[in-house]
């Protein structure tokens, strides 16, 4: 298995971000999710998780920081997304600009259903599949396991 293989190359003292993702992967694999969805802002942890090559796709949530200069507003986080399409089995998408990364768990939910909903379009969720989402909470970083419903 490819994600044993991985983790032995690693090595033992893991960086933090490289342990969520390996959590992450692991999670997946075991509880047998249809996708994991990462929210980042550089991509780098969902370039990390894709990394350990799973065997459900990766769906990147590239949530954009927003910028101004009192005369324009403009945001970053297009590239980002960009980028991850070259990774294998990352599949970005660029969210609303208005959510900041680090920002409340309701903003955090709204974001997560519209992921959901771009899932469950590109037909890779469909109802009763289990998710597993890995987000930044504060200076915490989470991995959840999620049941979908109808």
């Amino acid at each position: 298995m490819f994600f044993k293989k991985t983790v032995k190359y690693v090595g033992e003292p893991m960086t933090h971000l490289e342990s969520i993702a390996s959590s992450a992967v692991r999670a997946a694999i075991k509880v047998k999710a249809s996708v994991i969805i990462c929210f980042t802002s550089s991509g780098r942890a969902a370039r990390l998780i894709a990394k350990y090559r799973p065997t459900m796709p990766v769906l990147s949530v590239v949530i954009p920081r927003l910028k101004t200069n009192q005369l324009k507003w403009s945001f970053s986080g297009a590239f980002e997304a960009r980028q991850s399409l070259i990774v294998r089995g990352l599949f970005p998408m660029l969210a609303d600009p208005r959510h900041p990364a680090e920002s409340t768990s309701a903003s955090n939910e709204s974001v997560l259903k519209v992921a959901l909903d771009h899932g469950k379009a590109a037909g890779v969720i469909k109802s009763h599949d289990r998710v597993v989402v890995c987000q930044k909470v504060g200076d915490a970083s989470v991995v959840k396991i999620i049941e979908l419903e109808d």
